[in-house]
């Protein structure tokens, strides 16, 4: 792959797509793309980098040139471009491994995994670095507020990577980060997720003892080790291993754990410190890369100070705004444990106001009918939870979707209060007649959910 010169990325405007492409071009390659989604802030940045962007995918999208197809892990077969590729024997790529070649083979890679948590933790990590002045390349599935994008590959020695265990590629199903070459791994915990793709909890811990199986022998793994299925995933493990949690069990120990409106404050091990985020699993994931950064090398206070000035990711909690005494945060939290977590950081922020929760089931996990119970036990520690209607049901099958009219009825039938409401005007219709002021609004999706956030706040 190293001597080919055009490549051709199919699915461009991803984040991660879209930083290895400017990338490739910096480093001298030539460089088109196409997408169906081709609007700004990702396209203004690419044809900013001088490369030419196809809106829409057909068979001639592809130049006669091209080396090289990088196919993204959102292309699938009747793709037009995906199709072109294989009727013309074109060399083709997942962007996992166009990435492992040109980026990562032969540098410090520090891959962050597990099932909840990856996104703040490896922004976290990637901050310590670039506040050391390390200037780190780094690829997280969110906007870290710090570092101003998801992405980037400067030629430097370190890379820090939000390793999921999704499928790489249409033609290559393993776990994406088995082809991130990592020197250090942190797996913050391991549940079942991704039922579109994985049958059993057996099987996503299969793919991570995969993952522990190619850190060096010079490398380390931190793992929580407060959790059962992480103990199984590294039993008999070949590389160096470093539990950290709160039990007295772990290798290394969370302690002395202090909140209050707007920080945690921790020991981890002999050293302290404190992050401006609440909740314990932020005061875990701030552990993990603490752990990690000194791992690399990084002083005490070199972490001490990245993680004080640490701004996290947008749409992690984020406070979107208030209206007449109402706060609006938005989440991303679209798994049990995570809807769980979430909103035991919020009581802890806001301990004195009554908290609504608007949850959108979006994910291919969360349409599904495996996690009807354990979503109706989370989504009752809320005051009030609302359950909109389920994008792209069709695309369910039928005996396997989640049922949001019973999940509401579930909800009640717990000692919490819960609408099923099917669209954002019946939504607005009740947060507007039943919020006050001190009141905390939460909205739960991984999508947009129609642009509820600002609509709340014009409305409210």
């Amino acid at each position: 792959m190293l001597d080919k010169k055009h490549f051709h990325f199919t699915g461009i405007c991803g984040t991660a797509m879209g930083a290895v492409a400017a990338a490739m071009k910096r480093r001298g390659f030539v460089v088109t793309g196409s997408d169906t989604n081709v609007y700004p802030p990702m396209s203004d940045f690419l044809r900013g980098e001088g490369i030419e962007i196809f809106e829409g995918y057909r068979e001639e999208n592809i130049p006669a040139g091209a080396d090289v197809v990088v196919i993204g892990n959102a292309i699938s077969r009747g793709n037009p471009e995906a199709e072109a590729a294989l009727d013309r024997k074109l060399l083709y790529h997942s962007l996992p491994e166009v990435m492992k070649e040109h980026f990562l083979r032969g540098k410090r890679n520090f891959v962050v995994s597990g099932t909840h948590g990856k996104t703040t933790t490896s922004s976290m990590l990637a901050w310590l670095f670039m506040s050391a002045g390390k200037e780190p390349g780094f690829m997280i599935g969110g906007l870290p507020k710090n570092l101003g994008c998801g992405a980037q590959f400067p030629d430097t020695e370190i890379n820090v990577l939000e390793g999921d265990e999704y499928d790489t590629a249409f033609f290559d199903k393993r776990s994406k980060f088995l082809h991130y070459l990592p020197e250090c791994v942190i797996v913050n915990n391991i549940e079942f997720d991704h039922a579109d793709i994985y049958a059993s909890i057996d099987e996503i811990k299969l793919t991570f003892k995969r993952l522990l199986n190619i850190v060096p022998r010079n490398g380390m793994a931190f793992v929580n080790g407060d959790e059962q299925s992480c103990l199984d995933v590294i039993a008999n493990a070949p590389c160096p291993v470093t539990t950290i949690g709160f039990g007295e069990n772990n290798s290394v120990q969370i302690t002395e754990v202090g909140y209050d409106e707007s920080s945690s404050s921790f020991f981890l091990g002999k050293e302290s410190y404190s992050v401006p985020m609440t909740g314990e699993f932020n005061v875990r994931n701030a552990a993990m890369a603490a752990a990690a950064a000194r791992f690399a090398g990084l002083t005490m206070e070199e972490v001490r100070d990245g993680l004080l000035s640490f701004e996290g990711v947008a749409r992690r909690q984020e406070l979107k705004g208030e209206k007449n005494g109402i706060k609006v945060i938005d989440d991303f939290a679209h798994h049990p444990t995570a809807i769980r977590l979430a909103i035991q950081s919020i009581r802890q922020k806001y301990p004195s106001s009554r908290l609504w929760v608007l949850f959108e089931p979006r994910s291919n996990t969360t349409r599904r009918a495996v996690f009807q119970k354990p979503l109706a036990d989370a989504l009752a520690l809320a005051d009030f939870a609302v359950v909109a209607a389920i994008p792209d049901l069709h695309k369910i099958p039928e005996n396997d979707r989640l049922d949001p009219i019973k999940l509401a009825a579930d909800i009640v039938a717990l000692g919490g209060v819960s609408h099923y409401l099917a669209d954002n005007a019946a939504i607005l219709a009740v947060v507007r007649s039943g919020a006050k002021s001190g009141d905390v609004v939460a909205v739960l999706s991984n999508g947009g959910f129609g642009g509820i956030h600002k609509q709340l706040l014009e409305e409210l």
